[in-house]
């Protein structure tokens, strides 16, 4: 009975520590959106790439998501493997930074956490300030869910099982090496792992040498975690995820054996057991850092030859097979399915086509304005093919409901084909106007035009995890980031009108140019948000009308 309490015990702590970390990073993730995209591809150099993987893991509280970023924009042209690689090393220091900082005894601070990050996540209807409180309450959750994994270690501390486990994976370095990988990896949080492995030095359920072995093996796991997550995306784009799983794999063995066979792993205790394997940890991510980087560049041609590129089109834009299966056009749900996917791929067709958007915006490029244009024309095939697709239905095998999410999705079919008019035609014909005229920005128009580019990225990572999931608060998100774009279009204007009867004189040369292009970014928003609607309304979210029903004394 002691152990089944134990063991409910523990996975519940487990449990709360994951959803606490994911917490932080979702809250962290909305509230700031695609400015990690300028982030990771600003740096020039390996060090300071570097420094941005460890500046995002620490603010991400997660190394894995650092390196899907780094991947992500790897497939889609607009980061070096180098550059890549680089970002990601520096993630897992970062990541090792954190977990010093929350292995210290903070309980002291739950009860603050909860109180601040409760009132802003239930009173404040601002995005920042509830995603502010999102983050807070993730944090104190960290700290509650350690305090529990403390408390269930308790009743079997002095018990022969704990003592038993304890030593033997003290005794057998390699079995506790596997176990770490296997933890982190199955947690997918390698802090939340190492956090464990902390806590239990600490409270002196295992030993120093075990815990070290377990430490090592939880990096080799995490390094995993991103080529387990990416495994979807195409060669080219996963070898950055190969080449840190070599380059951890590499080390976190080599300083197994070393310390082990050598019998030092105690004399790494310097000072209390679990300080002294936190200190391991972020020693052991640095002087992988110090030694890999100055060969992150050379290392491409290496890995290169295990994960070749596959057909890559000439302006960066991978080529896509239309995902539509004319053979399971009489099951419905297979045939939903398969439309899905298809506008999946239009929905990745016109995030590549806005992602150089603000560097055609500050130097318009002939050639790559008419890429853009290319691109659209695929984006028009595939609506073109969706529509005979959907026609092709035998709709008496269909049901309803069935039909109307049918012709929700081709609602959104449409969509993203006119979000795609929007950024070809639109978006490039006022970059060239603005080239034309000689038109400069004022630095806060032009920073005002950039936070709501880079919302416009976020929500369409965000429409595309809807599409796939049919979630119904990622709907809602949606939704309530579409109105605070609105807001933030509403504010950009006045504040740009502002600055016009201030008689600033980028601001006359530019206001054709600083209007048009929040209209298309509005638009473009609008178009992108439109998958939520027939969910929201499915389930009861949507009201009729905006307007008041019934006016007083009428």
């Amino acid at each position: 009975m002691a152990i089944l309490s134990f063991l409910i015990s523990l996975t519940g702590a487990t449990m709360l520590l994951l959803f606490a970390v994911r917490m932080v990073r979702t809250g962290i993730e909305r509230a700031f959106g695609a400015s990690f995209q300028r982030l990771l591809t600003e740096s020039k150099s390996l060090t300071g790439a570097s420094a941005t993987g460890l500046m995002l893991a620490v603010v991400l509280q997660s190394s894995a998501a650092v390196a899907l970023l780094a991947t992500g924009f790897a497939a889609s042209g607009y980061l070096a493997f180098g550059s890549g690689l680089a970002i990601v090393l520096g993630g897992d220091l970062g990541s090792a930074l954190i977990i010093q900082v929350l292995s210290f005894r903070l309980d002291w601070l739950v009860p603050l956490l909860l109180a601040v990050g409760g009132w802003l996540f239930v009173k404040t209807e601002r995005k920042r300030g509830r995603q502010a409180g999102r983050i807070l309450l993730g944090v104190a959750f960290i700290l509650i869910s350690l305090q529990f994994l403390r408390e269930a270690m308790d009743p079997i501390r002095d018990s022969a099982f704990l003592p038993a486990v304890a030593g033997y994976l003290e005794r057998d370095y390699v079995t506790a090496f596997i176990v770490g990988a296997v933890l982190a990896f199955v947690m997918h949080s390698s802090v939340a792992a190492i956090l464990m492995c902390v806590t239990l030095v600490q409270i002196g359920a295992i030993p120093f040498g075990a815990a070290l072995s377990l430490v090592l093996g939880a990096n080799l796991g995490s390094a995993a975690i991103p080529l387990w997550l990416t495994r979807g995306m195409p060669d080219v784009a996963r070898r950055i995820p190969w080449a840190n799983l070599g380059l951890r794999g590499t080390w976190a063995i080599t300083t197994l054996l070393v310390l082990n066979l050598a019998g030092v792993s105690d004399k790494l205790m310097i000072v209390g057991a679990g300080q002294s394997l936190v200190y391991a940890h972020v020693a052991f991510n640095l002087s992988l850092l110090v030694l890999a980087l100055p060969f992150c560049h050379r290392l491409e041609h290496v890995v290169s030859t295990l994960a070749p590129a596959g057909a890559d089109l000439e302006n960066g834009q991978v080529e896509g097979e239309s995902a539509l299966d004319m053979g399971v056009l009489d099951t419905p749900q297979l045939a939903m399915a398969s439309l899905k996917r298809e506008l999946l791929r239009m929905t990745g067709m016109v995030e590549r086509m806005l992602q150089p958007m603000l560097e055609i915006y500050d130097t318009p490029d002939i050639a790559r304005i008419d890429a853009l244009r290319a691109q659209d024309d695929a984006i028009n095939l595939a609506l073109s093919d969706i529509r005979s697709y959907v026609a092709a239905m035998p709709h008496d095998a269909y049901s309803k409901s069935e039909s109307k999410a049918v012709r929700g999705l081709m609602d959104f079919a449409i969509r993203l084909e006119s979000a795609g008019d929007v950024v070809s035609k639109k978006l490039t014909a006022i970059a060239l106007e603005k080239q034309a005229n000689g038109a400069q920005f004022s630095p806060e128009g032009w920073a005002e035009l950039r936070q709501m580019y880079e919302a416009i990225m976020a929500n369409m990572q965000l429409a595309a995890n809807v599409l796939i999931s049919d979630d119904l608060e990622s709907a809602r998100l949606l939704v309530m980031e579409k109105t605070e774009l609105k807001r933030a279009e509403r504010k950009s204007r006045k504040r740009h009108l502002k600055r016009l009867q201030e008689g600033r004189a980028e601001s006359f040369g530019s206001s054709d140019v600083h209007l048009e292009t929040l209209r298309a970014l509005r638009d473009l928003n609008s178009h992108v948000s439109a998958i939520a609607y027939p969910i929201l309304y499915r389930n009861g979210q949507l009201l009729e009308t905006r307007l008041i029903q019934e006016m007083e004394g009428a």
